[in-house]
Parts: C-alpha cells; sequence; structure tokens
C-alpha cells in the first residue's frame, strides 16, 4: 500500500475519532457537542480577543468587557479579581457608591437577603434571596435550557419567573417526590430498562435518557412534555386533567420558587378557544408562590412573540394552541382594558390562590406610573384589591423576539424608572403597600446594590443567567434566520438543544446567583452597613460629564427626569 494512502487512512480516523470525542464523550464543553471540531476555533479566537480589543473597538452596549467577564467567571466560580486597572473604565457621568473609613468585615454583614411579597395575603411568599431570574419562557428557551435554569434556581434557593410561556413539564425536573394522583408515569418494558441501563454504561447519562424516551415514545410529537425520575427510571408530567383536590395542598418543598407569568396570551392558564381557565390556574398556583401580570416589557411593549419554528408540538401542548403557526399575542391584556378591570382581575387571582399578584410594566413618563398610584390609593382605603408588587422593565430590558424600532425608543433606562415609581407611590402614600421589582441590564454585584438604593426591593435578571446557563451572545434567540443558538439554550432545534448540558451549567447557574450575593456582602462592608435594608439614595453620589461631583440624588434625578439636565444622561 502506498505511503500516502496511509497517511490519508489515519488522517481521516483521527479526524473521526476526535468527531466522535468531541460530540460522544467529552462534557466540559457545550459547543464542541453541536460544532465538533470546528467548534474549536471559537477558542483560538477568544485567546486572540483580548490583545487585539485596542485595533478592533471595546465592549459599548454592556459599560465595558469587565462586567462580561465577571459574569462568566462568576458562574464557574472562579476568583473575580482584576489585575492593574479595568480593561476598559466606565465612561461618566456614572452613580457611584459612599464608602467608610470604618469598615465592616465581610462576617459582619447580615446573611438575611429575603423579601416579603403579599403580607396581607394567606399565603405570602417569603424569597430566601433578594435576586430572581427573570421571565423566560419554556419554548424561547429550550427544554433542556429550562431544566437547567430550574436546577439551579433550586439548589441556590432563589425565585425562578416563568415567563409567559407558563408552567411547563420542564419546571417539574426538581419534584421527583409526587403523588400520582396529579402525576401521569410512563415505565418501560423489563426489556427496555436494561436496554437503558447498558446505554448509561457505553455512553453518558442525558444520550442514554434520550436513547429511553425513544424507546418509549417512538414517535410522538409530545415526547418532550415528559420529564425524567432518575430515583424510578420513568418518564413523568402533570396531570391537568386531574381534580382539583388531587393537587397538593402547599408548594412541595423539592419544587423551586416558581412565579408564574401570564400574558396577554394566557398561555397555560387558557381554554382551546383562549378565554382564562380559572379552574387550571387554581391546580397549577398549587406549585408556585406567586402571579406576574405580563403587560409590557422593555424591549417590546406588544404581546410576546414565538415564531412557527419554535411552535413546537411540545409548546403547542403547553400553552392549547395549535403548532407549527405563530404565537404572536395580542398587545393587551385581555382583562386590562381599563385600570379598574386590571385590578379586579387581580382580585380574581389572589382570591383564587391566595397568593401574591403583582404587574409587570414599562414606564415612559410621569403619566404611566400616576393613575396606577392614584387607583392603589383609592383601593387601599376602600379596602378593595390592587397588586402586591409592580415589576419595572428598562427600556434597555432584552428579548428573544422584539420589533428592532421599539428596543431602544421606548421606555426609561431601569435607574430613572425605580425613581420615578418610588417617588410617586410614596407621594400617595402606598409606597409600604407595593414591593417594587427592577429588571434591564444588571448584571453585576455593584449594578444590584446601587439598582436598590434607588428604590427596588427586588432584582430580577436575564441576561446574567442567559450568559452564565451558557449564552455567548451569538444574537440567534428568535430563530427566524437561517442560523439558530449555537449552545442549545435559546433554540427548538432538536440536534442542538438535546446535547445541551443541562447539570453543568445548573452549577453555573447557582454559582453566579451565590457569587452576587457574596460580592454584595463586600459591597455592604465596605459601605458600613449589616443589611441591604439600610441601601437608599443617601448611600450614592453622583459623577457628572464634567467630573462635577453631586451627593444630593433625589435632585439629580429630580432635574434628570423631570427637568432633562443634559449632564446627567447616559447614568452608568
Amino acid at each position: 500500500m502506498q505511503t500516502w494512502i496511509i497517511v490519508l487512512l489515519v488522517f481521516t480516523l483521527i479526524i473521526a475519532l476526535w468527531y466522535i470525542h468531541d460530540k460522544y464523550v467529552q462534557r466540559k464543553y457545550q459547543i464542541l457537542v453541536n460544532y465538533p471540531i470546528i467548534g474549536r476555533l471559537r477558542f483560538v479566537f477568544q485567546e486572540f480577543r483580548e490583545p487585539f480589543r485596542q485595533y478592533f473597538g471595546d465592549e459599548k452596549f454592556y459599560e465595558s468587557m469587565d462586567k462580561l467577564d465577571w459574569v462568566y467567571s462568576a458562574s464557574r466560580d472562579r476568583i473575580n479579581y482584576a489585575s492593574f486597572s479595568p480593561s476598559q473604565p466606565m465612561l461618566k457621568p456614572k452613580l457611584m457608591l459612599k464608602h467608610k473609613n470604618i469598615v465592616l468585615n465581610d462576617d459582619e454583614v447580615e446573611n438575611d437577603f429575603s423579601v416579603l411579597f403579599g403580607q396581607e395575603r394567606q399565603k405570602p411568599f417569603l424569597s430566601k434571596s433578594i435576586l430572581c431570574r427573570a421571565p423566560m419562557s419554556d419554548g424561547s428557551i429550550s427544554p433542556e435550557g429550562t431544566r437547567a435554569f430550574v436546577f439551579g434556581a433550586q439548589e441556590g434557593q432563589f425565585p425562578i419567573n416563568s415567563g409567559e410561556g407558563g408552567l411547563t413539564s420542564n419546571f417539574f425536573v426538581t419534584h421527583t417526590k409526587y403523588n400520582t394522583s396529579y402525576m401521569d408515569e410512563v415505565k418501560g418494558s423489563s426489556f427496555q430498562l436494561k436496554a437503558f441501563k447498558l446505554a448509561k454504561t457505553l455512553f453518558n447519562v442525558p444520550v442514554a435518557i434520550e436513547m429511553y424516551r425513544k424507546m418509549l415514545f417512538k414517535k410522538s410529537l409530545t415526547s418532550d412534555t415528559y420529564v425524567f425520575n432518575q430515583e424510578k427510571n420513568c418518564f413523568y408530567r402533570p396531570n391537568w386533567n386531574a381534580s382539583l383536590e388531587d393537587f397538593p395542598s402547599e408548594v412541595p418543598d423539592d419544587m423551586a420558587d416558581i412565579i408564574l407569568q401570564i400574558s396577554s396570551g394566557l398561555y397555560g392558564v387558557r381554554t382551546k378557544d383562549g378565554k382564562f381557565d380559572l379552574e387550571r390556574y387554581k391546580k397549577q398556583m398549587t406549585f408556585c408562590r406567586m402571579t406576574e401580570i405580563k403587560l409590557a416589557q422593555g424591549a417590546k411593549q406588544t404581546g410576546g412573540k414565538l415564531i412557527a419554528d419554535k411552535v413546537t408540538p411540545s409548546i403547542a401542548y403547553y400553552r392549547n394552541i395549535e403548532a407549527h403557526k405563530d404565537a404572536f399575542s395580542p398587545n393587551r391584556f385581555p382583562y386590562a382594558n381599563s385600570i379598574e378591570e386590571l385590578f379586579d382581575f387581580i382580585g380574581v387571582l389572589q382570591e383564587a390562590s391566595d397568593k401574591p399578584v403583582g404587574i409587570k410594566i414599562v414606564i415612559s413618563d410621569y403619566d404611566n406610573i400616576l393613575p396606577l398610584a392614584k387607583e392603589i390609593k383609592r383601593r387601599v382605603e376602600l379596602n378593595l384589591p390592587y397588586p402586591d408588587y409592580i415589576a419595572i422593565d428598562g427600556g434597555s430590558g432584552g428579548s428573544a423576539t422584539a420589533p428592532l424600532d421599539m428596543m431602544e425608543r421606548i421606555g426609561m433606562e431601569i435607574r430613572d424608572a425605580i425613581y420615578l415609581v418610588d417617588k410617586v407611590l410614596k407621594e400617595h402614600g402606598v409606597r409600604e403597600k407595593v414591593k417594587i421589582s427592577a429588571s434591564g441590564k444588571i448584571l453585576t454585584p455593584d449594578d444590584v446594590v446601587i439598582t436598590l438604593c434607588m428604590g427596588a426591593d427586588f432584582i430580577q435578571i436575564a441576561r446574567g443567567f442567559m450568559m452564565s446557563a451558557g449564552c455567548i451572545r451569538a444574537r440567534f434567540c428568535s430563530g427566524s434566520g437561517k442560523h439558530q443558538c449555537p449552545v442549545g439554550l435559546a433554540t427548538q432545534d432538536i440536534k442542538k438543544r438535546k446535547h445541551y448540558f443541562v447539570k453543568k451549567h445548573a452549577s453555573y447557574v447557582k454559582n453566579y446567583h451565590n457569587n452576587i450575593l457574596k460580592s454584595m456582602k463586600s459591597l455592604l462592608a465596605v459601605m458600613g452597613l449589616k443589611n441591604i435594608n439600610e441601601l437608599d439614595k443617601e448611600k450614592l453620589i453622583f459623577l457628572d460629564k464634567n467630573s462635577i461631583i453631586h451627593d444630593d440624588i433625589e435632585s439629580v434625578f429630580e432635574r434628570r427626569v423631570f427637568n432633562k439636565d443634559n449632564t446627567t444622561s447616559s447614568i452608568n
């Protein structure tokens, strides 16, 4: 045999083995599963990123690349220190934190980061953390991605917002101690079970589970609506047709703390013809801590948009809609033709669940919050229903699918919006009755502390949690073009999502949350504060674009929001 033939065969064998290793053996790098061998170019380019940054420009959208690096390092639980100086210092104007000469040690700062919602409800929600994974629908996110978030939230002891896709089977992935009165199980034959156990010895567990799924469900289009119970070696999903009496009276201990979001599409709590299903809502709330009605989000003030390619039979099953057709929700929530009607509907949900109910809105100006504050005040005086919290999404908030013309043209930056909402609610004497949640480009511990100082009670983070779960910011989330999310996190492309590292990314999600709280303690210690409840505007100073220092934050934002003072534009 000629030498060149031998070389070619050896080369082909090496490439084949390399391909098999990247796709089916290694479990360290997500990108290599979907792009064996060639995906390694990403690591080559990453190595060149820093030395060549000065030639190709700096990170602009997130203030600096340092912030993104912090998120990735925190999620991997690495030491998060910089050397010499930031690679890209934040530009002025910017908010800064006041510190004390006599600081505290970290262990002198309290570990209590809890927040109480709906103290007047029969079943109030005490969140163990001030941080929450912001709304991201199962549908926009892959089933595997949703499971990673749920595992991470349950292990990290922080809440997770369902997003408008509703409460899908993937939110039950930690709930293995269930009662079969409200849960359907599918078990394999003894032969199928032996084949599954053999597959586990030859391949990694996720691959074996998917092989087992195919054996049991054959070509069923909704097999993804079942999750796997490793303790019982069976698949299961909630049986929403079971009687309400069969469902648990309290949220099971092995469930994550879930906030059920309901949008204008009423997904998950609707009948086939699109009407609100109160009975289904009651069943779902046996597993959820509170409800959020989505009226708008920062990136779009229209209804949610899920393109046809993402509306799989499984997603259609969850949402009670038709598969393979665009799921574009109406712009207006069906029970919000007026503020009075909206608040009355909130009362219906509060009575049905005995749990807190809030609304999610975007603020553009004073007129967005004033009517709400007036109506809340009136209802407090008359003992009528009103929202337990208001979730504010900043105008720079993100979305997988949003009209480009709305992304940067509607809605205040989150700190301006929080200032305004906090101020107006105080002026009407109802601030203590309503909690404020904030979201919108909040990534790092300093972002969280500053937003709390501005008046927020609770922080919902989307981008940071997405990056901790493996997002590389490829911006293919919508799935509307020829490209899909390359890591399998924000796609329904079965070839890419099936190999997503659920447990590995779940640990990254947990680490990101825990390291934010850990670093917040360090910031509080330097500020001389023992508890997050001591944070307020007095703890901030403002450095304007002319390097003039302002320590009266109230007057700074008063001028900025109402008088459009140009020295305070684009605060970092």
